[in-house]
């Protein structure tokens, strides 16, 4: 799952961004209106956490721009102010769910994730590709019945993987979710993670998921 936050406390950009990323969940942060807009506007991304006191503009006005450009990515709007008044502007503008500061980040996570899975089919916790399976929401991963402890890139891959089973995916598509836009896409550190996701899902069994496509990319399924 890939997040855009727009957000102008770096502090709690920080404890947020690094909250996700120990769930498998990529960020990309930015702190004020002009970037918030042309990220949104250029990215893909799952879901926007935005919040509404930004440099340069609201957040409710930035929500209301990104829906009349027909950006259909789920907001989720960030106040400090906790006024029956805000939750209805920030609905009106186009937002999708609304959480108050200060938050319990499971909260936040729990919404988020929420928000992810409404946006297109929905998806079941637990996905099987051959005698695997991944638990999305829980992030436990059992293979012929045997628990496997991932790390949190790993388990991001492997999702990604999982859910695009039976496809060939290049590099760019991976480190896209994986990784966030600093990273650079001609280091060997996507065929690292690789190698260690193999190690723990692949080596020890028959039937071998990750496959090298040369020239393209991967290929996961039996």
């Amino acid at each position: 799952m890939r997040v855009l936050l727009v957000e102008d406390d770096p502090g709690l950009a920080a404890i947020i961004k690094t909250g996700f990323a120990e769930h498998g969940v990529q960020v990309v942060t930015v702190a004020n209106y002009a970037d918030g807009k042309m990220k949104a506007l250029l990215g893909t991304f799952d879901v926007v956490v935005l919040d509404v006191m930004l440099p340069g503009g609201s957040g409710f006005d930035l929500c209301r721009e990104l829906r009349a450009r027909e950006v259909a990515t789920p907001i989720l709007m960030l106040t400090a102010r906790d006024t029956v008044d805000d939750r209805v502007a920030g609905l009106e503008v186009g937002a999708d769910d609304y959480l108050t500061k200060p938050f319990a980040f499971r909260e936040l996570l729990a919404r988020v994730r929420a928000l992810a899975r409404r946006r297109g089919a929905p998806l079941p916790e637990t996905l099987r590709v051959s005698d695997l399976e991944v638990d999305l929401e829980a992030q436990r991963v059992r293979r012929a019945g045997k628990p496997i402890e991932l790390t949190a890139k790993e388990f991001s891959l492997l999702e990604f993987f999982v859910l695009h089973h039976g496809q060939v995916v290049d590099r760019a598509a991976i480190t896209a979710h994986v990784w966030d836009e600093n990273h650079d896409p001609f280091t060997n550190v996507l065929e690292v993670l690789v190698r260690r996701l193999r190690r723990k899902i692949d080596d020890e069994f028959p039937v071998k998921l990750i496959q090298t496509v040369r020239g393209a990319g991967y290929r996961f399924g039996d």
